[in-house]
């Protein structure tokens, strides 16, 4: 019986160093891919891609957290995703204000830089989704943060579709209207996310 339970918590343990080194891998991954976006975004003019940047922020401290509450009791993971989910409603609730104040100065992006960042950040998420996807179902820390760079990947295809809009257009409606589209599925995703947290909070306590 002893050598059962010391095999299970040597395996707890290298579960443990596993998550932590994905974990790792992809906060560095958003990081990096956060600060192109951003300054991307800025000079460009564009919502679809800030948006997509202030997503990238929000995994890199949602990644770090992550790491805080790896091996602790279901309290403090329900707790890491609860903060996940608050970040994400942030970000969105963030998006739409930046779209209000571009409806009332409006600039047309370059689609180019759309296309382009946007190729970037979809084969940088296509690597974090990768490096995730094993450990999906480990507990409601991992897959919160999986949810998370699922959703990465639905918001970086839409850049394609920003950039086709806003090239065949000449206009900024594509643009402003993905942005809102990425923001409403962080919304959607907060949403998800809070009210399962919630529910594993009250269970634990």
């Amino acid at each position: 019986m002893a050598d059962c339970c010391q095999d299970k918590a040597c395996d707890i343990e290298a579960l443990k160093e596993k998550q932590g080194a994905v974990l790792k891998a992809v906060l560095a991954i958003n990081a990096v891919m956060f600060l192109i976006e951003a300054g991307a975004g800025l000079m460009a003019g564009s919502t679809a891609l800030l948006a997509d940047s202030l997503d990238m922020l929000g995994d890199s401290l949602v990644y770090g957290f992550s790491l805080y509450v790896l091996g602790r009791g279901a309290r403090w993971q329900a707790a890491s995703a609860l903060f996940k989910g608050l970040i994400m409603a942030a970000f969105g609730f963030f998006v739409l204000g930046e779209a209000a104040y571009r409806i009332y100065n409006p600039a047309v992006p370059p689609a180019d830089v759309i296309g382009g960042i946007g190729a970037l950040a979809l084969f940088a998420n296509s690597i974090c989704l990768w490096l995730l996807w094993r450990h999906r179902s480990d507990d409601i820390n991992m897959h919160s943060v999986w949810l998370c760079s699922r959703n990465d990947i639905f918001a970086n295809v839409s850049l394609f579709v920003a950039a086709a809009g806003v090239w065949a257009t000449g206009s900024w409606w594509p643009d402003m209207a993905i942005g809102l589209a990425i923001a409403a599925l962080f919304l959607r995703s907060a949403l998800f996310v809070v009210g399962r947290a919630a529910r594993q909070l009250k269970t634990a306590a």
